[in-house]
């Protein structure tokens, strides 16, 4: 079992491990709970009541946060052509065609997100097993297999970010960092939370979301109460003003 440092237990008890918070004290929270040096991410982790192994209760899918992530995001693009300018005018980080896979064959992965035109994916197919457990694999159902890459080039630079559930139903995500104000962190928040809300799959049987905790890198997980799933910021907005 993993030993924790000093900091961590001490900021721990300051955490009501059975309360079940409001999104905005919760925030609150995990801004105050803050205990490295660096900036910290603030990530959630939504346990859903889904049975992953049903391809119609799968969940997946994009979102654009509406304050970004807090950091610079990686681009590569699979292009060729009118299509490669396209993608480096947008702000592409690196685009290429074999050339960009044989570098990818060789252990180059030092970008966050891969997109590609559909002619290209038979190149980029092959680069699966290397990909695919990073989560970088393109896809066209999260619109990384387009035609249209400087759309898809720009909005991943403004902070879309793709979700989905892992095999134990849960969703995790970065949501911004504790350097953000308290209501940037709450319309991320509230934002992922609609949009999980809005993408429920129709075959889902019982209880949606189960539980949601809020974490910064370093901190102590915050319990939330997922009934909070709607008017999140009007409640928030006393303790955010």
């Amino acid at each position: 079992m993993a030993k924790h440092g000093r900091t961590f237990l001490e900021s721990r008890t300051k955490v009501d491990r059975e309360h079940e918070y409001t999104p905005a004290e919760a925030v609150n929270l995990v801004k105050e709970l803050k205990r490295a040096k660096f900036d910290e991410s603030v990530e959630i982790h939504v346990r859903t009541g889904l049975n992953v192994r049903h391809a119609d209760e799968q969940l997946r899918g994009t979102i654009a946060l509406p304050n970004g992530l807090g950091k610079s995001v990686s681009v590569a693009v699979f292009a060729k052509g009118d299509k490669a300018r396209e993608a480096e005018e947008a702000g592409a980080d690196v685009v290429g065609a074999e050339d960009l896979a044989e570098r990818i064959e060789g252990g180059f992965t030092d970008f966050d997100i891969a997109i590609a035109t559909p002619d290209l994916m038979p190149v980029v197919g092959r680069l699966g097993r290397i990909l695919g457990p990073q989560g970088k694999m393109p896809n066209p159902k999260v619109g990384t297999v387009t035609m249209d890459v400087a759309k898809a080039v720009e909005e991943s630079k403004a902070g879309k970010v793709e979700y989905r559930t892992d095999r134990t139903a849960i969703v995790h995500l970065t949501i911004g960092k504790t350097s953000f104000d308290e209501r940037a962190l709450l319309e991320n928040y509230a934002a992922v939370i609609e949009e999980l809300v809005r993408a429920k799959p129709s075959a889902a049987k019982g209880r949606y979301i189960r539980s949601i905790t809020m974490a910064s890198t370093m901190g102590p997980g915050v319990k939330i109460d997922p009934s909070r799933t709607r008017d999140i910021l009007e409640e928030a907005a006393p303790a955010a003003a």
